[in-house]
């Protein structure tokens, strides 16, 4: 359809904003918005509430009863076909009459996708397509799982306006405001994964998890430990929530502790004095990683872009200087050609408090 209707967008929309409300709560599984309407008025709404929980549209469609049969429905994603935890939505929604599905872009699972076929063969009118983008958006991470075998990676870094992440002797907390460090919480809330290096672990002792009240779900934390410097005694490993470590080392007495102590192990191969860091993401994404937010050290940044790994930077730039002896943003080989620099777009810049958020993406990424 080249045309929709300023009803069709508008229902869409609230599709989308609803399908915001699991965020931080449905991991793996994508995040899904449904609306029914029926004579230009709503008559069920529903969204995606937590894994293994009821879709979308099943919700909707509880909300509405009867008043189901005859509506179009409005959903952010394209209606599963297959039996998973819940049952396919696209019986559901032949079952209940709907008359019309409209659909925002489709499902990129392939044990999942087909919904449109099997809803159209039912006899129900489909179209797809609209505010397409902005649903890929909130479920970029699921797209990058299923279509380029990794999560959406975000590395996060917190510097001073001459960019710079720690003085010279390590000192680095705190650069940034209250209201960026809560920023950082959210952001880990909606992740699937919250990774650091050993040397910034082994540095600060972070915990890498999640601290806001009501939260109903922690991401798993990973630390990169090639060597396994890292004790068992880590803050991060300690804490409720899974942890794990990715390595190179064989160390039977170390990984024996790890294991005892209730850490994952997973085994990757070395290069360039660290892990294969694309090693790293594909097993993420086996895991069902949809989005990785990293909190690395310069090191572990500049491997990572080096790597073309890194899909957004989140830079929080807090106003001071920190001077020419400061730890960079990220350790990167020294460039020649200024054709060959490492270009960037703002994708945003927002004030947090007295810090400016920005986040910037390759340039020459176009998404996925």
């Amino acid at each position: 359809m080249s045309a929709w209707s300023g009803s069709d967008e508008q229902h869409m929309r609230r599709a989308l904003a609803l399908a915001v409300l699991g965020l931080t709560t449905v991991d793996p599984n994508p995040r899904v918005g449904c609306v029914l309407v029926r004579d230009g008025r709503v008559v069920g709404e529903g969204w995606h509430e937590r894994a293994g929980g009821p879709h979308a549209e099943a919700r909707a469609l509880q909300t509405a009863g009867e008043a189901a049969r005859g509506a179009t429905a409005y959903v952010s994603l394209e209606p599963c076909a297959a039996q998973g935890r819940t049952p396919p939505c696209t019986g559901a929604l032949v079952a209940a009459g709907v008359r019309r599905v409209v659909y925002a872009v489709d499902d990129p699972n392939p044990g999942m996708r087909g919904g449109a076929a099997a809803l159209r063969a039912a006899g129900i009118e489909v179209a797809n397509g609209l505010l397409a983008d902005e649903a890929r958006e909130l479920n970029i991470g699921f797209f990058s799982r299923h279509e380029r075998g990794r999560p959406w990676v975000r590395v996060k870094l917190g510097a001073s306006l001459d960019a710079r992440t720690a003085l010279a002797d390590g000192t680095s907390q705190w650069i940034t405001g209250t209201e960026s460090r809560a920023d950082v919480q959210r952001f880990r809330a909606r992740s699937s994964v919250v990774l650091a290096g050993a040397s910034t672990v082994l540095k600060d002792d972070p915990s890498l998890n999640v601290r806001i009240e009501g939260a109903s779900r922690q991401p798993l934390r990973v630390v990169l430990d090639r060597r396994l410097r890292v004790p068992a005694t880590a803050r991060t490993y300690t804490l409720e929530g899974a942890a794990a470590v990715f390595t190179a080392s064989s160390d039977e007495a170390r990984l024996g502790t790890l294991r005892q102590a209730g850490v994952r192990v997973e085994h990757v191969g070395a290069a360039s004095g660290g892990l294969d860091l694309a090693a790293v993401m594909t097993r993420l994404a086996a895991l069902q990683a949809n989005e990785a937010w990293v909190e690395a050290g310069p090191r572990l940044a500049g491997a990572l872009l080096m790597a073309r790994l890194v899909d957004e930077l989140v830079i929080y730039m807090a106003p001071c200087m920190l001077g020419p002896q400061g730890a960079p943003l990220a350790q990167l080989p020294p460039i020649a050609r200024l054709e060959d620099r490492l270009a960037l777009r703002y994708v945003a810049v927002d004030r947090m408090g007295a810090d400016l958020r920005i986040i910037a993406r390759p340039a020459a990424s176009g998404g996925i």
